[in-house]
């Protein structure tokens, strides 16, 4: 089975991407990541699927384990067709383009389970 990433162009994420991934494993539902640049650490994030319908509107995110030609294997993190929404862990705030504190991302490959939180939206 093959996971297959592909997010247009849009005012979340100003990249696309056209993936395909190997699955090592089922996909699972994920509410939370951890982000490793430049925080001892990582820094926590909610994440969200993010889709085209009504200009953007959140739905559920996804990871699952893939083969990885650096590492062996990682996790892709992926949401629907306009990628992912990241906000800080601690915010409450309803999921939004015009909130500065969210970012936009195609997708996210992980190298640790340990940097997925399960859950369902």
């Amino acid at each position: 089975m093959y996971t297959h990433v592909q997010v247009e162009l849009n005012d979340s994420s100003l990249m696309s991407a056209d993936q395909v991934y190997k699955n090592l494993s089922d996909p699972f539902p994920v509410v939370g990541v951890r982000i490793h640049e430049g925080e001892p650490g990582g820094t926590p994030c909610a994440v969200t699927g993010w889709s085209s319908e009504n200009g953007g509107s959140p739905i559920e995110a996804y990871a699952v384990q893939v083969e990885d030609s650096s590492e062996g294997s990682a996790y892709v993190v992926y949401g629907g067709d306009w990628g992912l929404r990241l906000r800080p862990a601690e915010s409450e705030g309803p999921w939004s383009l015009s909130d500065p504190s969210q970012t936009g991302e195609t997708h996210l490959v992980l190298a640790d389970r340990q940097d997925l939180t399960e859950g369902r939206r």
